[in-house]
């Protein structure tokens, strides 16, 4: 008799068990589902072209926590079908890409983060046996919420707006054939903002003429940034001791390394010059100095290996490529000392930020990245991970190079008239001769302005970097860049609403 009880009783509970998770896929079905499955059913009454769209939906963050769609499904005019629709129009478009056909029947994610997440944010268009979905949804959950659904992004759609604006102004005064700009926590690597001038709609992006409006230079292209360099090197210097802040050098103006001259930009000497100067009056003998103070295998351990130069970031986005710094394996040291004050070497934005960040907050190496968190259909929400911080500049080093460039921004950029009372702003200015493909060299007459910049300075919130390639009408990235750059610092303390530190 007991056996039969202990049988009746795990019966009972099995039963119990399969009514649950029939409840629950039903709740799944009809409710969380409801709405793609009545789609896919009206579809059956209508002769669509092509497959019908069912596709996860992008969303901004802005910065109380709140989702913004960013991309998402809409109806059709006197159909059942569903086209991919963009609330923000261009905003972030070269961010968040686009769905599309591709030499088949089938729409799929085409350019960033619809791409990169292509996986998660597509669902089949077809109706499969009842078990194998619902084992199938077990399977998903205990692997720990693999499958497909909604994609939460890091981009702050008012901070993003910004950014465009703030391109958008620098274009109609300086007419650059590209520029471009980033926002980023340095802390956790999350990309606030990323913007790309000229820009496209996204939804109707097929009627651009020109497909490489598409990609992201941000990621995908590279450049030799100048002067922006400098404070990598000084750190770089600082840190492996080679110099110290009160070091001193004779700048000389123009020297002569490997048969090769180096000047500075005006050819101007200075005398005896400080560190401090090297960066507020942005001296390339002075970068050149630190460099051949530290020497080769140092300098190399520094951008490559540490800073890691040279290196995709492994930001969530396709097409990353990585810089070009085979001149920091060159036995030569004219080619180290070009490096440290930013020509011979070439990367991409994003590469350049990753390091740049690491001055910003107490010297760690950071991911970049978007993806946020993925909301599954199961609706599982699980945040994404990024790896963990990586040490590669010593805090006090990280503390004293800040404490340089807020010195550069409180008089010496603008002439001191960008400097925030109550703010600390760490920042530096790059000016870069543009490589002539053709005859080799450089041209005389074009140039890439960047600028770069954090703050607060000790605890820095945001990094921000500028750049435009070819500006017309002022040959220095200080004239260009310092105004758009302090508007957008005093947005976004105004925006987030950051105490001041000083």
């Amino acid at each position: 008799m007991q056996r039969y009880i202990g049988r009746i009783r795990v019966l009972t509970a099995l039963c119990v068990v399969a009514s649950l998770v029939i409840i629950g896929r039903l709740y799944y079905l009809q409710i969380m589902r409801g709405e793609s499955y009545a789609r896919r059913a009206d579809a059956q009454f209508v002769v669509t072209k092509n497959p019908l769209l069912d596709r996860g939906t992008i969303f901004f963050t802005d910065k109380d926590g709140t989702r913004v769609t960013a991309a998402t499904l809409s109806a059709v005019a006197s159909s059942s079908d569903h086209q991919r629709y963009y609330p923000g129009g261009s905003l972030a478009a070269q961010e968040i890409g686009f769905v599309a056909y591709n030499n088949d029947d089938v729409q799929k994610g085409r350019y960033g983060l619809e791409q990169y997440y292509d996986a998660v944010l597509s669902r089949e268009d077809s109706y499969s046996n009842f078990f194998v979905q619902l084992f199938g949804s077990a399977k998903t959950a205990l692997e720990g919420g693999q499958g497909t659904g909604d994609l939460v992004t890091t981009i702050e759609p008012s901070v993003q707006a910004e950014l465009e604006r703030t391109l958008a102004d620098y274009g109609a005064a300086w007419h650059p054939r590209l520029s471009g700009g980033i926002v980023m926590d340095p802390q956790s690597g999350e990309v606030v903002a990323m913007a790309v001038s000229p820009t496209f709609d996204l939804n109707s992006f097929n009627t651009q003429s020109d497909p490489l409006i598409y990609a992201n230079p941000m990621v995908q292209n590279v450049y030799e940034m100048g002067s922006i360099m400098k404070p990598l090197t000084m750190a770089a210097g600082l840190d492996s001791g080679a110099i110290t802040e009160n070091t001193t050098y004779n700048d000389k103006g123009c020297i002569t390394v490997d048969t090769k001259q180096i000047c500075n930009f005006d050819s101007r000497a200075r005398g005896v010059v400080s560190m401090q100067q090297v960066l507020s009056q942005s001296l390339n003998l002075g970068a050149s100095f630190v460099a051949t103070a530290m020497g080769r295998a140092t300098m190399r351990d520094y951008f490559l290996n540490r800073y890691k130069l040279g290196q995709e970031t492994g930001v969530d986005l396709p097409g990353e490529v990585h810089g070009l710094v085979s001149n920091l394996s060159a036995a030569e040291q004219v080619s180290y000392d070009t490096a440290s004050f930013g020509q011979g070497i070439a990367t991409t934005p994003i590469e350049t930020v990753r390091a740049l960040a690491t001055l910003a907050n107490g010297g760690f190496l950071v991911t970049p990245h978007f993806g946020k968190a993925i909301t599954y259909d199961t609706g599982v929400t699980r945040a994404l991970g990024w790896g963990e911080k990586v040490a590669v500049l010593r805090p006090q080093t990280a503390t004293t190079i800040s404490r340089m460039l807020t010195a550069v921004v409180d008089t010496s950029l603008a002439g001191g008239k960008d400097k925030l009372e109550r703010y600390s702003v760490a920042a530096k200015t790059g000016t870069a001769q543009i490589a002539n493909p053709q005859g080799g060299g450089y041209y005389e007459d074009r140039y890439l302005h960047s600028f770069f910049g954090y703050f607060p300075s000790y605890d820095a919130r945001f990094v921000v970097f500028l750049f435009a390639v070819e500006p017309q009408g002022a040959p220095f990235a200080s004239q260009t860049w310092a105004p758009p750059f302090h508007a957008l610092t005093q947005f976004l303390i105004n925006y987030y609403q950051l105490p001041p530190d000083r």
